[in-house]
């Protein structure tokens, strides 16, 4: 499995493919006759830093020599035929590159090549929970069908020689249930990331132990939305409602109306006993509950029930901070069947200042042919109800009145649980529109992709999820309201800034050669204190501070395949070190100049 952060670049200078050479030729229309030539270049790691001490060799001569400091190279005498060119280094993927006549003008062939580190490892220990949390020999832990170790007597593993990614590593053994854990590059410290796992323990949840609601995914934010109709768009739409990307047990789809849990109910499954007190199908995370988020307001709807036949559901919640959790009913079981959506209203408040699972599910109600929809179109938390039927923003007290309109108040704020990584992708794995993007959502997990792990909020435009190049936020076309202080769109997300962690780079791109897209990077603190951030640093095509602390931009470079390609903006947070920060990145309409101005977000990442 490969991310962006991992693409295998090797460019030499106008040639084929990546090469960067003069011609695709190779050298068989050249006479016989060569000369001597001079081969230099620059060699990067995956995150285009110089890489010094790099052994550069041309195959099949003495002719070596070692990157400087710089990661540049020279090598003098080279004859101008048709060469293998070598790049080495200790933890890194050794690469080779074929330099022919064509590749030299005036007698200088440039080479410059990407390394892809090559020394990672992930390791740990499986532990028995059925047997007193010995350790577990025997286990089988994968990463792909072709990369399997097996855990020892003392019920470790690594696997070795990796290339710097995301990871699945799976976790089987006959007659326990498999685990599943994900390794996103944030979680390798210096090359190395640990995954402990217990397995056969107590399920607290159908097929959830406490070691899967330990690592289980956060509901970092305020409201999830879900389903494809446009009701009151932006707000609501396919391409704005995430729903999707959550993580479920049991049967559930994306339909119109809503992100839908539903009985399992195959052949295989009607044998199935009535049980009202374990959930048939299950959304479930890890949310932090304080003053500011303890209302649990779920907008909803059923499908395939009546009111002599209600589908039958419900809130559970874990206390993690109990010395035995278990889950708990928050209330009794509800009872809905309506083709109109109401608001169900949960209490949290007992749990305020503490980490809980909060799982919503349905129940089946009997044996045999048994099947009923519970349609989420939002989960929302805030210090009051949302009313049935108000699809507009969460209420709550504004930030400041320049960020009055901004649907973003000081709970949300304050209730924004910090981030537990620090690198997001904006590239989909695959491709979906609004007829089929469930699937695509649900890759979105796998990358940490920055719409799965950050907020996306739509004041004015909807975005475009699945653009080659990343994923776009952007602006209305011609006659929209022309402002810096207002977004039309924005992610948001809160980071704890420390040292290691105090600055974000951005790697983006736009579409339009003429027209300027404007951005922000705003920081509001848990106090409410707001500032505009200015790049520190840019790599960039053109580019000019605005009013407003805004970004105006062109830079038309960059895909997936050529991550080297994007702009790249670098901001310094350490005048935030030792506190929470949440960063709104939004889009403007900085000019009325007829088009839609497109920030195209490759990746962002927090170092």
């Amino acid at each position: 499995m490969k991310t962006f952060f991992n693409q295998f670049a090797v460019l030499i200078m106008l040639g084929c493919l990546n090469f960067v050479v003069c011609s695709c030729s190779d050298d068989d229309s050249v006479s016989a006759g060569y000369s001597i030539g001079t081969v230099t270049g620059i060699i990067t790691d995956d995150y285009n830093t110089p890489l010094e001490g790099v052994g550069v060799k041309v195959e099949g001569t003495d002719l070596t020599t070692v990157t400087n400091a710089e990661g540049e190279y020279t090598l003098n005498n080279v004859s101008t035929q048709k060469n293998i060119i070598t790049f080495s280094k200790a933890d890194y993927q050794t690469i080779s590159v074929t330099v022919t006549p064509a590749s030299y003008n005036k007698g200088i062939a440039l080479v410059n090549a990407a390394m892809e580190y090559a020394a990672a490892k992930i390791t740990g220990i499986v532990l028995d929970a059925k047997n007193g949390n010995a350790p577990k020999a025997g286990v089988k832990v994968s990463i792909s069908e072709t990369q399997v170790v097996t855990t020892g007597s003392d019920g470790r593993f690594t696997i070795d020689n990796l290339p710097l990614d995301a990871y699945t590593v799976t976790f089987t053994y006959d007659g326990y249930e498999t685990i599943t854990r994900t390794v996103g590059i944030d979680g390798f410290i210096d090359g190395t990331a640990i995954v402990d796992v217990t397995m056969g323990g107590r399920q607290i949840l159908p097929h959830k132990t406490l070691d899967d609601l330990l690592n289980c995914d956060y509901w970092h934010f305020n409201e999830y939305t879900g389903g494809r109709n446009a009701t009151a768009y932006p707000h609501w739409d396919w391409s704005t409602d995430f729903m999707a990307t959550m993580d479920f047990y049991g049967n559930w789809e994306e339909q119109n109306e809503g992100t839908t849990l539903r009985i399992r109910n195959d052949e295989g499954d009607r044998s199935n006993p009535a049980n009202l007190q374990e959930f048939d199908s299950y959304v479930y995370g890890m949310k932090h509950i304080t003053e500011d988020n303890k209302i649990m307001t779920i907008q909803c709807r059923t499908h395939s029930a009546s009111a002599d036949d209600p589908a039958i559901w419900g809130v559970q919640v874990i206390d993690m901070s109990a010395s035995e959790p278990h889950a708990v009913k928050v209330g009794d079981n509800r009872s809905l069947a309506s083709e109109s959506y109401a608001s169900e209203v949960f209490d949290l408040s007992e749990y305020v200042g503490k980490d809980i699972v909060i799982a919503i599910g349905t129940y089946r109600a009997r044996t045999g042919d048994y099947w009923k929809q519970l349609v989420l179109r939002r989960i929302a938390f805030n210090t009051q109800a949302v009313p049935t039927e108000n699809w507009g923003w969460l209420t709550g007290t504004a930030i400041s009145e320049e960020l009055a309109d901004w649907a973003l108040t000081r709970e949300m704020v304050r209730s924004t649980m910090p981030q537990k990584s620090y690198s997001f992708s904006g590239i989909s794995p695959r491709n979906g529109n609004r007829d089929s993007y469930w699937e695509a959502y649900q890759s979105w997990r796998e990358i940490n992709h920055i719409a799965y792990a950050w907020s996306f909020v739509p004041l004015q435009k909807d975005p475009e999820p699945f653009a080659g190049e990343g994923f776009v936020i952007k602006t209305n076309g011609g006659g929209a309201v022309v402002s810096t202080t207002l977004p039309q769109s924005y992610f948001y997300a809160k980071f704890s800034i420390s040292s290691g962690h105090d600055h974000l780079t951005l790697k983006c791109r736009n579409f339009d050669g003429s027209n300027a897209t404007y951005f922000k990077l705003t920081a509001i603190t848990n106090d409410m204190q707001v500032k505009h951030i200015i790049p520190s640093n840019a790599s960039v095509q053109q580019w000019a501070e605005a009013a407003n602390g805004c970004v105006s931009f062109i830079h038309e470079n960059g895909d997936k395949d050529h991550p080297e390609g994007y702009a790249t903006f670098t901001y310094d947070l350490t005048q935030f070190d030792g506190k929470d920060v949440t960063l709104v990145l939004g889009v403007y309409k900085g000019t009325d100049n007829g088009n839609e101005n497109k920030l195209c977000i490759h990746s962002i990442n927090v170092n």
